[in-house]
């Protein structure tokens, strides 16, 4: 008897947690429609003043920004790990980075990381055992940052960018998951990106590539998260040394930095 009660518990705790989900899920999707005709202007001051790529666009590609990084603040829970809140300068500045990201496509949210946990510092994985500034959990459908990393990663641009580099693991992530963003990414791009990631990854781990951080050399994956911080935060040096990949990237993002640099 007692084992049947707790059975019965158990799995009135995950059916209550999987409702929990499918509840949130919704009401964070129906509210990303509608959040962006209500953007409250003192956010946008505040992307003038603090976001770098928000200030290089032209005036009409900023109303853009803007309705991208609305949706995908209104379409996300974000989660106070280790602090009592997180704030709405903070949102919108997560929500910037993975803007900055897809602004070359239309529509894209990652609604399947719909959960944002933030903490103050570095955070412990008690999976790997070690400190971490940001990491993708596809598990949990979730995104989590160092908000003094993420932070540091805007204050300099030199190719080390905490957002950016979780946010291209989304992004990645989110192209091959079967949901109503599946696939956006160009196939044909992806492969002659595959091939140009390769070469270069040998070149990083023999010591013959020193613009790319020694990390990129660890898989496909981190090589494409820290190609993706070089691209927005040096793009002309990016194509002077790597003109090819260079393109590359930027066919595959629909974008291009060094144009914005030129404006």
């Amino acid at each position: 008897m007692i084992i049947l009660v707790i059975f019965l518990g158990l799995l009135a705790f995950l059916i209550l947690g999987i409702f929990r989900d499918i509840v949130v899920f919704l009401y964070l999707e129906a509210k990303s429609y509608l959040y962006p005709y209500f953007f409250p202007e003192k956010h946008v001051a505040f992307l003038e003043k603090n976001f770098v790529y928000y200030q290089k666009l032209p005036k009409k590609s900023k109303k853009i920004f803007l309705h991208k990084v609305a949706r995908f603040m209104s379409s996300k829970e974000f989660i106070p790990r280790q602090m009592t809140t997180v704030t709405d300068e903070m949102k919108v500045l997560i929500s910037a980075s993975a803007a900055q990201l897809t602004f070359g496509f239309r529509g894209i949210t990652f609604p399947y990381f719909y959960k944002i946990f933030v903490f103050p510092d570095k955070f412990y994985n008690r999976i790997n055992n070690a400190y971490h500034k940001g990491e993708v959990n596809p598990r949990l459908k979730s995104i989590a940052l160092s908000w003094k990393d993420f932070v540091e990663g805007y204050l300099q641009e030199d190719g080390r960018n905490l957002g950016l580099h979780e946010m291209a693991h989304v992004l990645r992530l989110e192209n091959r998951i079967l949901n109503e963003e599946h696939s956006f990414l160009e196939e044909w791009v992806l492969q002659e990106w595959a091939l140009h990631a390769q070469r270069t990854m040998i070149e990083i781990n023999d010591g013959r590539e020193t613009f790319f951080r020694k990390y990129g050399g660890t898989d496909r994956e981190e090589f494409f998260a820290v190609a993706v911080e070089n691209f927005f935060e040096r793009p002309v040096e990016f194509n002077q040394k790597h003109p090819k990949t260079y393109r590359t990237l930027c066919r595959l993002l629909r974008q291009d930095p060094v144009l914005l640099e030129k404006a």
